[in-house]
């Protein structure tokens, strides 16, 4: 996955703009804890996975430890309980698609899309 970095909060501005794009499927957020096995392993079963290309949609990859204001600012945002790992998937401005844990699943993102 090519992942840009979430590293500010007028990047979520940007991100709810660009989730308006008619080109798009959507806008992936993945909030990662660089401390934990399980946001690792998470990851690691999203990136090996994931069967999107990065124009269909842009991923955004949030360090938690680092930006943990950016997350609560999501969580305000996008009104979803924060979570670690937690991966978002965001359309035309509303969180359509929210997960954590075990429960991230890239079959149920494709389903979503491919119904």
């Amino acid at each position: 996955m090519n992942w840009l970095r979430l590293e500010n909060n007028n990047q979520l501005t940007e991100i709810i703009k660009n989730s308006f794009d008619t080109s798009i499927k959507g806008v992936l957020l993945f909030k990662h804890s660089t401390r934990c096995s399980i946001s690792s392993m998470a990851l690691s079963r999203l990136e090996r996975n994931w069967n999107f290309n990065t124009t269909e949609f842009p991923a955004y990859y949030l360090d938690l430890l680092n930006y943990r204001t950016i997350s609560n600012s999501i969580a305000d945002t996008f009104k979803v309980e924060h979570a670690s790992p937690q991966l978002l998937i965001i359309k035309n401005g509303e969180c359509i698609y929210n997960a954590s844990h075990s429960e991230i699943s890239v079959s149920d993102v494709e389903k979503l899309f491919n119904s």
